[in-house]
């Protein structure tokens, strides 16, 4: 369910509620003609139980001043939050025409908050597919449903394939625990190729790794 609001303090504001629709887009004002200036936008996403908020941009370009540096700040920019301990919490912001990769909230909850102050006539804000899932962006594997966050891979159903940390090619959520499983036969090893590798904290590994026929990988993932 979609609800929109009008007040004082914003010139939109949209709720998007997983009771209603697990997916859909959702695009800046007038988009994607030029967003009129003075543009104040919340965007509050309310998922359920297990479900996580996942954004996957499909277009994007606000406007920035050619003598700006990378730092949004004080430009026009989205600006995306979480929910830490109860409280709103900033974890990313966007500004300029790049177009940002997925995010992932660490919960049910997930804020956005759009300001385009000065845009010009190339401006056409943004355009975003929203969902909630509850596979953490993971399309491989078969989700154990016992677990938080955990995904089997069996020899007896695939010789090989690929497997991604949660949200990839995009950042992984905060507060996020993920176990891979992966069963072979009695005479058979598994053969883990990193074709990328980038996890706070942790320094750069060899990229590859042969290892028994069962194996269990335990990420853990703390910090976005």
């Amino acid at each position: 369910m979609v609800r929109h609001r009008h007040d004082e303090a914003s010139s939109c504001h949209q709720e998007f509620n997983s009771d209603g629709t697990k997916h859909g887009t959702l695009t800046s004002p007038h988009y994607p003609s030029p967003y009129p200036p003075n543009t104040h936008c919340h965007y509050e996403f309310f998922g359920r139980g297990k479900e996580r908020v996942r954004l996957i941009f499909q277009d994007f370009y606000l406007h920035k001043p050619t003598d700006s540096s990378i730092d949004c700040s004080n430009i026009d920019a989205l600006q995306a939050y979480v929910y830490v301990d109860g409280r709103l919490e900033k974890v990313e912001a966007f500004c300029g025409s790049d177009l940002p990769k997925p995010i992932m909230s660490n919960g049910p909850k997930l804020m956005l908050e759009f300001r385009g102050t000065l845009p010009s006539r190339f401006s056409r804000g943004f355009k975003i597919y929203y969902s909630f899932v509850e596979n953490f962006g993971i399309s491989t594997g078969r989700q154990l449903r016992e677990f938080p966050c955990a995904f089997v891979f069996n020899s007896s159903e695939a010789k090989n394939g690929t497997l991604a940390s949660p949200n990839s090619p995009g950042p992984y959520p905060r507060d996020t625990e993920c176990t891979y499983f992966f069963h072979g036969g009695e005479t058979e090893k598994v053969h883990l190729h990193f074709t990328y590798f980038d996890v706070e904290g942790v320094l750069p590994s060899k990229n590859s790794s042969l290892m028994d026929g069962t194996v269990e990988m335990l990420i853990k993932r703390v910090l976005i």
